[in-house]
């Protein structure tokens, strides 16, 4: 389904921003004071503004208010993405996401109306540790404090046996809530306790950090 987005400031994170929602189809407004980069993102965006964010009347004429979403990389001018959002939360924009400096900058940008606070740098450093310190995580998602969403290939000691077997939510309080078959391609969500571990299955499993880490040291 086509969606309607807004990405303030174009930074190298904003620009990617913009050129993947577009590239998705959807209709993306990518706002800048910068003309070389409004200039440079003209042709995978659907309106490229020049214009001044931290006003809200001109915030208003954008259209902001009809968005799903906006998201707000105004890099480190804290004192600017902190307004922006502000004046966003005003015009009653429904989701906004905005990249943070530093946790302090974090907290304030979730009191002054920011529905997702975004901190790249350390997110994807979290990332990168997780996968390098877990050889058997594909991918990991850090979700709430505490909890993490993991794409892993299946640990040996989990093949030939079903989810019945494993008993991985009273053991490790952990939920396998899909599997994927990386021969076949074939995706189950909410796979039934009956379903058998092959070594060809990834597991996605929703849990506490420490309890899949756990799950897949023993």
């Amino acid at each position: 389904m086509k969606r309607k987005f807004c990405v303030i400031g174009l930074g190298n994170f904003g620009f990617h921003i913009v050129s993947t929602l577009y590239q998705e189809g959807h209709e993306v407004t990518a706002i800048d004071t910068d003309r070389e980069k409004i200039q440079g993102i003209k042709d995978i965006c659907t309106y490229a503004i020049l214009g001044d964010a931290a006003n809200k009347d001109f915030l208003d004429a954008q259209g902001v208010r009809e968005m799903d979403a906006v998201v707000v990389s105004t890099g480190d001018r804290s004192h600017l993405s902190t307004l922006i959002t502000l004046y966003l939360k005003e015009l009653k924009v429904g989701r906004i996401l905005v990249k943070a400096v530093n946790e302090d900058h974090g907290r304030i940008l979730d009191r002054v109306g920011a529905t997702d606070v975004i901190y790249p740098e350390k997110d994807m450093a979290i990332r990168i540790a997780r996968n390098i310190s877990s050889p058997n995580i594909l991918e990991y998602i850090p979700l709430a404090e505490e909890y993490s969403l993991s794409e892993t290939s299946a640990p040996k000691h989990f093949l030939g046996k079903t989810l019945i077997d494993l008993d991985l939510r009273k053991t490790y309080h952990l939920s396998v809530i899909a599997i994927k078959d990386v021969l076949t391609n074939q995706f189950i969500p909410a796979p039934p306790p009956t379903y058998r571990i092959k070594d060809s299955d990834v597991l996605i499993m929703l849990g506490k950090t420490n309890d899949i880490d756990k799950v897949l040291a023993s």
